[in-house]
């Protein structure tokens, strides 16, 4: 008798449903989100027939917590089922639109009895495949993070201060440089600006962490903040100052999280295997690398071929078609963080491979948008990917971009 198991996750209590290969049936409970909760569950699992060589098939709502890692423990195919695909499933047994909680983990149950051929597992990546994952996503949220307070500070610089915005807008990194947080903590205020030294501007900028060109950027930085702008009223202005030392606070933390966790990845990211085969493509650096690893895994079956993984990133057109209508058009279901992490990818390669750069410029002769181009330039990156991890070998440009890349127009256009 084959069993599957539905599991209703919750914050506090999870329900449980298991059924036979009928649809009976067989066990229902309620656990708690522990230690004792998850004991339970591997309980009731194994009165069932659950063991080591033939394990329980599992179905959830979710890919991540502690519940999932206590499942995967062991070779155990755990499912994570998308909830909207749930509720439809939901409406093949009742129409009436009612709900519980044992009603969907009795959904889910069915769902691998009758469907299971049509979900994928959840991947058997390792590790430290897994902790990449963590490092990388928490990285990037820590980029956005740090990105989002930087234009609340630029914000409301505009309100008060547009001497702040004309010193370092324009230079790279803007207003998250070392130098430019420094600055403007000691000096909040217009009024407060002006009144700055060179001597207090060259201390600022060596606490920052500059090492050269003193003379010059203090005399920059002196020249515009004593420049006239339009000013608020003193107490106002005071008041916005008090505003800016608190953003300012945020985003040194948000700007050391970005680079303490920058040096996580870069650590975990090169002692793994796969890591080698990454670098060697243009336009993927450590960072970029362990956001492409840590989106696609190191589960070599996770994708049957090249399509499925650009299917997945959404780099792969989709076609609908109905009656005399046929579209073909780009993805919006897709691993967005991974689409992110192509695009720069896509991005950077045009300046580091002659091949890509052909093939980007080929597109948009074609009439290809420039987000198209680089779409349609991903997608030839991400099965030129899949095709090196599985025969574990390195990026070739004259293979990848052939005959692109050895043609003569090519190359006197690149001159």
């Amino acid at each position: 008798m084959t069993v599957f198991c539905g599991i209703d996750w919750a914050e506090r209590h999870h329900d449980i449903a298991l059924v036979d290969d009928t649809g009976t049936l067989l066990a229902k409970a309620r656990i708690s989100d522990d230690a004792a909760g998850y004991g339970k569950l591997l309980d009731l699992l194994a009165e069932h027939g659950d063991s080591p060589s033939d394990p329980i098939p599992v179905a959830i709502e979710t890919n991540h917590g502690l519940l999932v890692a206590a499942l995967r423990a062991g070779n155990r195919k755990v499912f994570a089922i998308n909830p909207l695909a749930a509720a439809r499933y939901r409406d093949r047994h009742s129409v009436s639109r009612k709900k519980s909680d044992p009603g969907d983990a009795l959904v889910l149950a069915n769902i691998l009895r009758t469907d299971m051929h049509a979900h994928r597992p959840l991947p058997a990546d390792s590790e430290l495949a897994q902790a990449i994952t963590v490092l990388a996503r928490a990285q990037q949220d820590a980029v956005w993070s740090r990105q989002q307070i930087a234009n609340q500070v630029r914000s409301l610089l505009r309100e008060y201060y547009p001497a702040a915005l004309h010193a370092f807008q324009g230079k790279e990194d803007g207003l998250t440089r070392p130098d430019a947080r420094v600055v403007l903590t000691l000096a909040p205020t217009p009024a407060r600006a002006a009144k700055l030294t060179l001597a207090q501007l060259r201390a600022a900028l060596k606490r920052s962490g500059r090492t050269r060109s003193f003379d010059s950027e203090t005399e920059r930085l002196r020249g515009i903040f004593r420049s006239e702008y339009a000013r608020q009223l003193p107490a106002v202005e005071e008041a916005f100052g008090h505003q800016l030392l608190a953003l300012l606070k945020q985003l040194d933390a948000a700007c050391q999280a970005a680079d303490d966790l920058a040096a996580a990845v870069d650590e975990a990211f090169r002692q793994h295997a796969d890591s080698e085969i990454l670098l060697s493509f243009p336009g993927l650096g450590p960072l970029l690398g362990a956001r492409v690893l840590a989106e696609i895994g190191d589960d070599r079956n996770r994708f049957a071929d090249a399509r499925a993984l650009k299917s997945y990133a959404g780099s792969a057109p989709i076609t609908r078609a109905s009656g005399k209508k046929r579209y073909v058009g780009r993805r919006f279901v897709k691993n967005n963080r991974l689409m992110n992490a192509g695009f720069l990818w896509s991005f950077s390669a045009l300046q580091a491979s002659p091949g890509a750069n052909a093939h980007y410029r080929r597109r948009r002769e074609h009439g290809d948008w420039h987000n198209a181009a680089q779409r349609h330039l991903l997608n030839r990156f991400l099965g030129q990917l899949h095709h090196c991890l599985q025969t574990r070998q390195p990026f070739d440009e004259q293979l990848a971009f052939a005959p692109l890349a050895l043609s003569p127009e090519v190359s006197g256009a690149q001159r």
